[in-house]
């Protein structure tokens, strides 16, 4: 598994409680805070890439909800956006390629 992208405190959290519920074969956990008006160090707004064979046969919005299921205490409590990107293994295999994220407008 991969995860490459993590650090601090909730970046640490989300990325336990991912592992722990989804075994995944990839997990990326990308704290993009300082794309946004936020102050220096944030951990408010986050990207995750996850792969994980308990996507198969279940179409986005399904996988989504389980990611958030899992995630419900830090989004309820300082996450304030989570982009996520969920792939079965297979779908991974073929094209492992995640789209950027637009900065802040705001």
């Amino acid at each position: 598994m991969s995860n490459t992208h993590a650090q601090g405190t909730v970046a640490n959290i989300i990325t336990q409680k991912l592992t722990e519920g989804f075994s995944p074969t990839h997990l990326e956990v990308i704290n993009e805070s300082n794309r946004h008006h936020v102050p220096p160090n944030s951990e408010t707004h986050f990207k995750v890439v996850l792969v994980s064979d308990q996507f198969d046969g279940l179409r986005l919005l399904a996988r989504h909800r389980l990611v958030n299921t899992h995630l419900a205490h830090e989004l309820a409590n300082g996450v304030h956006a989570l982009s996520i990107h969920t792939f079965t293994q297979s779908e991974w295999d073929a094209n492992a390629q995640v789209p950027n994220t637009p900065n802040c407008r705001g």
